[in-house]
């Protein structure tokens, strides 16, 4: 099966350097590496949902920042770890969109993303549950809490469907 035409390059022969590659033109503007940015990852299904969990990462923070206080501590716990993953989540949106993943391959960047989701969802369970018990009925600060629960339940979603995608493609490549 094509799928357009490829350019091999083989590097320097032993006649002189080598000429520039031929220009090709590819055979959809969608899957091109000239685009500057990758539109079908705004409608994708984990661009979405990163961007539902950016989401209910910034109402949680809002409701919670907006909201008199009880407990010092669990609070800004609450708001330190909902800011991190926000701006993590936020960076590899943007390394998706942007396809900077390309570029640098030096990073594993699925697993890169796998050890964030996994460290960023478990330490806002624990400051969703903290919020939550120290929340003293206070509206903003249960407000604040579920949607730390929901942003919790989100990571929980990208994070099995990224490790879902990874496994079913490296066990069906195996064997080909």
């Amino acid at each position: 099966m094509s799928h357009g035409a490829r350019v091999i390059r083989t590097g320097v022969s032993s006649g002189g350097p080598a000429a520039p590659p031929p220009v090709t033109v590819a055979s959809s503007s969608a899957g091109s590496d000239a685009e500057l940015m990758d539109g079908g990852y705004f409608r994708s299904c984990a661009g979405m949902l990163k961007v539902a969990q950016m989401i209910s990462l910034l109402i949680g923070f809002i409701s919670v920042n907006n909201s008199p206080w009880t407990d010092y501590s669990a609070y800004s716990f609450f708001q330190i770890v909902t800011m991190c993953d926000l701006v993590m989540i936020l960076f590899f949106y943007i390394m998706h969109i942007f396809r900077v993943y390309r570029k640098l391959t030096c990073v594993s960047w699925p697993l890169a993303e796998f050890l964030h989701y996994l460290i960023g969802t478990i330490l806002l369970l624990i400051g969703s549950i903290v919020a939550a018990s120290k929340s003293y009925n206070i509206t903003g600060l249960v407000a604040g809490a579920t949607f730390g629960f929901l942003a919790t339940i989100l990571c929980v979603i990208s994070m099995w469907s990224s490790y879902k995608v990874s496994c079913i493609t490296q066990s069906t490549s195996k064997y080909r």
